[in-house]
């Protein structure tokens, strides 16, 4: 696989079309425009602050060559990041920046879509304005947003949308015609506007929900729309909008490198779901934030007490699916945990965006991707195969 970036237009013919308006986030059109979001649709900036970026010591280490089982032969880290369509890798141990590499183009300063890793922030975001009791994570949803009344998230908390165990259906399908998933491409923003019978913002397509498939609190099920929800619910308890929101309670404590953005929908609305870019780096520094129980240089932006509750996940609602990729694991306040022995929390996104962190081990792994497929079980196992013969071969078992 080449390490060119995908070349959408050619600059000597501008009248040529750019890429097309209804196919810029599949393949192959992604591997350029998921490094260049800002072009394709509406965004918000997400300023870094006015402090100095957190540094990140180095202490590099050649692990291209560490191997790794996967089905009845091995692979190596080297054969891994050439044939999974990487485009940025950053792997952190014991505070230092043990391995980096860029590919298809990316380089340190530029921002990457991190789709469903959003979740994740959006979730460490809603656990710092918790902690200091903006909000209620056991309140009913509707005492934050009382228009959901008319809706199945009527009699939800909050901690529901927290762990994806609403009642709500939601179509998570991006293939079937007229899905939820498919909606969302609109109301997000990210297409042009033209089915007119379709809802054209985030809110009006949360309106629509009204049918419900089981009691809120009894089992786990991915919906992307519940990040959505919690997006709105912070904005309105904090009457300050979702970007400005990460900026402050986030992006700038943690001392970020770069601004990221966030896409927007008609309504100016933040894709809490799935708009975040950020540069590789700062995905680092998330992660290591993390690592470090939340804190930096002394102070605490994120709650600890956060981010254990968010460790010991409820396996007994993870079920069916879900269990291919982490047979032990669960879902907890927007993160994957791995299993109830090691507790590493995963965030991820489709097309292969990742960030896995292991406190007990000081190590986490950064993967900017853009898999041909929106999913794969397969792709999924083998980054965590690779994930942890690194961790292995850096002695962090």
């Amino acid at each position: 696989m080449s390490d060119q970036p995908l070349k959408p237009r050619d600059p000597s013919r501008p009248g040529d079309p750019i890429i097309p308006r209804d196919r810029w986030d599949i393949a192959p059109y992604h591997r350029w425009t998921f490094q260049h979001i800002r072009e394709m649709t509406a965004t918000a900036q997400i300023w870094r602050g006015a402090g100095p970026a957190r540094p990140l010591p180095e202490a590099k280490q050649d692990l291209a060559g560490v191997t790794f089982q996967l089905g009845d032969g091995k692979r190596t880290v080297a054969q891994f990041l050439d044939e999974s369509f990487t485009d940025g890798f950053l792997v952190l141990h014991r505070g230092k920046i043990v391995f980096e590499d860029y590919r298809n183009g990316m380089r340190p300063h530029c921002q990457h879509l991190a789709m469903s890793v959003t979740k994740s922030v959006t979730g460490i975001l809603t656990g710092i304005l918790a902690h200091r009791g903006v909000l209620d994570v056991e309140a009913p949803i509707t005492e934050y947003l009382p228009e959901l009344s008319a809706t199945a998230y009527k009699g939800a908390k909050v901690q529901h949308i927290l762990d994806m165990t609403s009642g709500v259906v939601f179509d998570e399908s991006y293939t079937t015609p007229g899905s939820h998933m498919q909606k969302i491409d609109q109301a997000c923003g990210w297409k042009v506007y033209t089915r007119t019978d379709w809802p054209r913002t985030m809110w009006q397509l949360i309106l629509t929900l009204d049918e419900a498939e089981r009691e809120h609190g009894e089992l786990f099920k991915y919906r992307s729309i519940e990040t959505d929800v919690l997006g709105f619910v912070l904005e309105r308890a904090t009457a300050t909008p979702l970007a400005e929101l990460i900026s402050q309670e986030i992006w700038a404590p943690m001392g970020a490198g770069e601004d990221a953005y966030i896409t927007v929908d008609d309504g100016g609305a933040a894709l809490a779901d799935g708009g975040l870019c950020g540069t590789l780096r700062d995905y680092g520094r998330f992660a290591q934030l993390l690592l470090d129980n939340g804190a930096r240089d002394g102070r605490q932006i994120v709650p600890s007490q956060w981010i254990e509750a968010t460790r010991n996940g409820r396996p007994d609602l993870f079920q069916g699916i879900y269990r291919t990729v982490l047979p032990e694991g669960a879902y907890s306040n927007k993160f994957w945990i791995e299993d109830g022995k090691r507790r590493a929390m995963w965030a991820r996104g489709v097309f292969g965006q990742s960030i896995y962190i292991d406190p007990e081990s000081d190590f986490a792994v950064v993967k900017l991707s853009t898999w041909p497929e929106h999913s794969s079980a397969e792709r999924s196992l083998e980054l965590l195969a690779a994930m942890r013969a690194i961790r292995s071969a850096l002695g962090a078992d």
